[in-house]
This record gives structure tokens, sequence and C-alpha cells, in this order.
């Protein structure tokens, strides 16, 4: 597997890019957040790579970042998600209003990415959630994850996002899940 390639940026031909390493021009397809980050032609660039291998065709995608990287293989783990599709939601959103978004169970911003419709936003949401921002090595939004696990529960009992952020502030920075949880609900059921 080709898992990083550093070389001389040679061409920018939106969706490719083609890096010279040691003489091997490698062409390799990235998000449009990725271009946007690469250096002029005949810089040094590097990108951290993903190999798809097909009956057909070895594809190197590239992306600027390892988090990208691992968005990137989340979302192409997800049923009918393919590799254009996920460069496409790459390209639409960072990689931290992606997480928020799953985390948040938000089908509308998924939705405003081209080639993503309300069915395909929902099974991403569903497959993705509670994985998203474990696989990044973090959480949406700077969210604790102790906090974020109150915030998701809240929010399958059905209470709003906004109600549910209101209710965690009024909580101790250090309480406990189920702690925090029970005491939400009493401020919420005050409110």
């Amino acid at each position: 597997m080709i898992g990083r390639i550093t070389g001389t940026l040679l061409e920018k031909t939106p969706p490719t890019v083609c890096i010279d390493v040691g003489g091997v021009g490698y062409e390799i397809d990235v998000p449009v957040s990725t271009l946007y980050n690469l250096p002029e032609t005949g810089a040094q660039a590097t990108l951290f790579t993903h190999l798809a291998v097909r009956e057909d065709a070895h594809i190197l995608y590239g992306f600027s970042s390892a988090r990208e990287r691992s968005a990137f293989r989340s979302l192409i783990k997800v049923t009918g998600i393919g590799a254009r599709t996920a460069l496409a939601v790459l390209s639409g959103m960072t990689v931290d209003e992606l997480a928020s978004a799953i985390t948040q169970q938000e089908t509308g911003r998924l939705t405003r990415v081209p080639g993503i419709g309300k069915k395909t936003a929902e099974r991403l949401l569903l497959e993705l959630r509670g994985k998203l921002g474990a696989d990044l090595g973090g959480t949406a939004d700077g969210i604790p994850s102790g906090r974020e696990d109150i915030i998701n529960a809240l929010l399958s009992l059905g209470y709003s996002q906004n109600e549910s952020q209101a209710a965690l502030k009024s909580l101790p920075p250090d309480i406990d899940v189920a702690e925090g949880i029970r005491q939400a609900l009493k401020s919420l059921a005050r409110g």
C-alpha cells in the first residue's frame, strides 16, 4: 500500500494532480479542499494517500492530512458510497463539518453536497454515527467525549440540539455521563 507521497508537484488538473517522485509521475485524485492547500506547480508537495485496487485499475487518492484520509476511508465503507462520492463529500465540507453533521444527525448539511440525496445522507448518518469522530481521533466541535455522550443521549430521547446544548452548559465540567444525563433531564424538565 502507498501511504504517503512526497515529490515535485507537476500538474493540477482538477480533480487530479501529478506528483513526480524520483522520475515517476503519480496521478492522484484529490478533493477540492486538498487541491486548494497544495503549493504552486514545481514546488515540493506531500499527500497522504489511499490506493484502491480494482480489477481494471489502480487508483491513488490523496489528502492533505491523515484526518482527511481517515474520513475518506470511513465514507467508502458506507454501503453505496464509492470513492467519487466520498471525494465529493470531502470537497463540499471539512472533516470537522462532516463529523459535526454526523454527530448532530443533520441530513440537510449532507444533502447540500452535490450527488448526495436524502436517502444517501440518511444512510451516511446511520452508518457513521458514533464512528466518525472516534476514527478521526477526536470529537466534533471540540466537545469532550463524555459530554458528547450526554448530548447524544438527549438527542436520542427526542430533545433538539439547542435544548441539549443548553442543558449541557448548566452541568459541571467534570461530571460523569450517567449523572450528567440525569441532571440534564432534570434541567430540561424544569425548562
